[in-house]
């Protein structure tokens, strides 16, 4: 960043402080410029003159990138279970990149998929869009007893580093990374760490609107992402818990797990204060941040998984939550 943008030696040293205090230590991209010299990019230039990739150029690389990506994340969450030809609803998943005929249908000729499968998109809602689609993966499962469900979360949040050095710019440039993850919701089947999805709430903190936006633009998508996020998020947290876990006939107190969306080191620490929660409850969101950055919609995902894969035969009642444009909060109930 601090090449690409030129930055003074002050402007240096705010940013090192911005990543130092970002507890993010690993981050993934398709893109290979991100960990090449100067010589060997092409398509972020080394040149701070040079123009930077347009809409289509960007679009270019999410379709080619996003579909492998999606297949290997199908195939892992599969495997053992059923074969894709078993699928008869996928749900795909995305904010960073879009087209028509679009990823569900590259999947469903990649994958040789039924052709009367039921497919739908869940596009440029941010964040929280994994938690709209296993809501809607719920309702399909619920009309529809033999379904089996496969949503697919895929982004590429690293393609869209934008030239012009901003506070919004150099906020998303290091925090976001590319991702994906798949689910499988179903009634007829089981694994050993299937969890049940027991319910869904939903609140929008209409005060937010403006400090957390995602907006198209003829130089890829721009992103607004105002520090007051953590602020917005810590004055309704306590009364979105309170309200979800009641909208689902349970209480804080049976909460064995808490599966929070890591949108920022901030915005965990300030749900821990506000929900009073000891610093292991959010170990895991943590260390997804930690491993991953923020994935944008997959994130929540990689922390259910962390979660799953430590339960074993331990009953446990998880409440997800995620956060988005609107300023949207998403939250679900899950238990095994």
């Amino acid at each position: 960043m601090q090449n690409n943008y030129g930055l003074s030696a002050d402007e240096t040293r705010k940013l090192k402080f911005l990543y130092d205090h970002s507890g993010i230590e690993t981050r993934y991209s398709v893109v290979k410029d991100y960990g090449a010299d100067a010589s060997e990019r092409s398509f972020i230039p080394s040149e701070k003159e040079a123009d930077f990739p347009n809409l289509e150029q960007r679009m270019e690389v999410f379709e080619k990138e996003a579909l492998s990506l999606s297949v290997k994340a199908i195939e892992a969450c599969l495997d053992n279970i059923m074969s894709p030809q078993e699928i008869t609803h996928l749900i795909t998943v995305s904010c960073t990149g879009m087209s028509a005929p679009g990823l569900d249908l590259q999947l469903m000729n990649e994958m040789k998929l039924l052709p009367n499968i039921f497919r739908t998109s869940v596009n440029f809602m941010g964040c929280y869009a994994a938690i709209h689609a296993l809501k809607l993966a719920k309702m399909i499962c619920d009309s529809t007893p033999d379904a089996k469900v496969v949503i697919v979360c895929t982004e590429l949040c690293t393609l869209h580093f934008q030239k012009e050095f901003t506070e919004d710019n150099a906020a998303s440039s290091l925090l976001f990374a590319d991702g994906c993850a798949a689910v499988l919701v179903s009634n007829c089947l089981a694994s050993e760490n299937a969890l049940s999805l027991k319910g869904f709430y939903s609140y929008v903190a209409q005060e937010g609107s403006p400090d957390m936006a995602w907006q198209l633009n003829s130089k890829g998508f721009l992103m607004t992402l105002s520090g007051y996020v953590p602020q917005l998020i810590g004055q309704d947290i306590s009364s979105l818990v309170d309200a979800a876990v009641s909208y689902n006939q349970l209480t804080r107190a049976d909460i064995t797990h808490w599966c929070i969306h890591p949108g920022g080191k901030r915005i965990l620490d300030v749900i821990q204060k506000q929900l009073d929660l000891p610093v292991e409850a959010l170990q895991f969101s943590r260390d997804v941040l930690k491993n991953y950055g923020n994935m944008s919609s997959p994130t929540v995902l990689f922390v259910l998984q962390e979660i799953m894969n430590s339960l074993h035969k331990t009953p446990a009642t998880i409440l997800g939550m995620a956060f988005g444009p609107g300023l949207t909060m998403e939250t679900f109930i899950a238990e095994k």
